[in-house]
């Protein structure tokens, strides 16, 4: 079995919009067709391409840590205090109002965590630490950020569970978004 290349983590930039939209629709499911307003994947993926240049929103770039092996991403994670997620999802609020529809958004993240709204690895890539490597980045972001707690929402039946319980993640209640029921986990640092 070939070695593989160490997992480079860094901040995301413009560029990766390509690469990262569709990640994370693939990811996100229903809750980026509510985002977007859209009611296909391929729909959802083009408008959050279109977002993710910008900022001031939950899927900016400025939000955002890509994993690279080998020079090519494989990997991101999406991130922000979640004091600031109702005005984060202002621009999807705005977005969907200009589209005729309701403005409803839920968002997602509490005050006093770091909500990891999004961790993504390509199929290629699961299995292989990226995920985990992706996690270990996040303490220091939410040091920088003033929080001491990061927390993130998971489907039932979702095998990312088990690395999230790894990770030293545990249950701390459940939510709905977008329809669908989710287990609240957080894990509190040092």
């Amino acid at each position: 079995m070939p070695e593989l290349s160490p997992t480079v983590i860094r901040a995301a930039q413009i560029f990766d919009a390509p690469f990262a939209a569709p990640l994370i629709q693939e990811t996100i499911g229903a809750i980026g067709r509510a985002l977007t307003g859209t009611t296909s994947d391929g729909d959802a993926a083009h408008v959050i391409a279109e977002f993710f240049p910008l900022r001031g929103h939950r899927l900016s770039f400025t939000n955002t840590l890509i994993a690279e092996r080998g020079g090519r991403p494989v990997g991101l994670l999406v991130a922000y205090p979640g004091e600031l997620a109702v005005m984060l999802d202002q621009p999807f609020r705005e977005h969907r109002r200009s589209l005729g529809l309701p403005p409803t958004v839920d968002s997602e993240g509490l005050p006093g965590e770091l909500y990891l709204d999004t961790l993504a690895v390509t199929a290629g890539a699961r299995g292989q630490g990226v995920g985990s490597a992706l996690l270990e980045a996040a303490p220091d972001l939410a040091r920088r950020a003033g929080v001491r707690r990061l927390g993130l929402l998971v489907e039932d039946g979702n095998p990312a569970v088990g690395l999230y319980a790894r990770h030293g993640f545990t249950p701390a209640g459940e939510r709905v978004v977008a329809g669908g029921r989710f287990m609240h986990l957080t894990r509190d640092l040092e």
